[in-house]
């Protein structure tokens, strides 16, 4: 299901912000990586603007989606897609729900479970590093063609997980060489199927809302429990 792709995609988008450049050409994938990891911890709040794109590769179709991101430590997301059907993912300090309107459903998720799964989710809460969950490269055979496809302005970098997962066998970031910010993510599920985000309008260490990160379902709304696990 497309929902569960959200779900690893936002974990990789608050994962690997940096905010200092690439540096010396000396510096090791692994290097750069740990770098990655500091810097993320460091960041309080972000909000930022996202495309993203869905590729199934057996039909060879590919579905868009806009919309906006908010991120606040410890843990905590609001992901909202405006096009070009409206869903609502909130991620709070105890709970995830993933909403859609026209469908007049909600889906429920027990936070610890997700973070104690063994994919990237358990970056968000500090809780796994990529040095020792993934193997980082910046050259591997194919590296070509995800750089033209990123354009010569980013920095990109290959993560292969140590303990692959159907979901994720396969990861790229695309940093800004210039001002060390995320840019892109792409996530290669078992099946080839890519699920690509580009991130635009990035702001900082802002303030929110408690608010924005607690979901009331609306009235009428089904409910789909899944807090005792997958």
């Amino acid at each position: 299901m497309l929902r569960k792709y959200w779900i690893v995609v936002f974990v990789l988008i608050n994962c690997f912000f940096v905010c200092n450049a690439w540096g010396a050409e000396q510096d090791s994938a692994n290097q750069f990586a740990e770098r990655i990891q500091k810097r993320y911890e460091k960041i309080k709040t972000f909000q930022a603007e996202f495309t993203q794109e869905l590729t199934n590769v057996a039909s060879g179709e590919v579905d868009k989606r806009k919309g906006q991101i908010w991120f606040k430590q410890p843990s905590q997301v609001r992901w909202e897609t405006l096009e070009p059907e409206k869903e609502l993912l909130v991620v709070g300090p105890e709970f995830a729900w993933d909403y859609i309107a026209d469908e007049e459903l909600a889906l429920k998720y027990d936070v610890a479970t997700l973070f104690n799964s063994k994919t990237i989710l358990r970056f968000i809460s500090g809780q796994a590093r990529l040095n020792d969950d993934f193997i980082v490269k910046t050259d591997w055979q194919g590296s070509e063609a995800v750089k033209t496809r990123w354009g010569k302005g980013c920095i990109v970098l290959q993560l292969i997980p140590k303990e692959a997962e159907p979901g994720l066998v396969m990861a790229y970031i695309g940093v800004e060489p210039d001002t060390g910010i995320l840019r892109k993510v792409m996530i290669v599920d078992f099946y080839g199927n890519g699920n690509e985000v580009q991130l635009n309008d990035i702001k900082l260490n802002i303030d929110f809302p408690t608010s924005m990160f607690s979901f009331f379902p609306p009235e009428g709304t089904t409910i789909e429990d899944n807090t005792q696990g997958f």
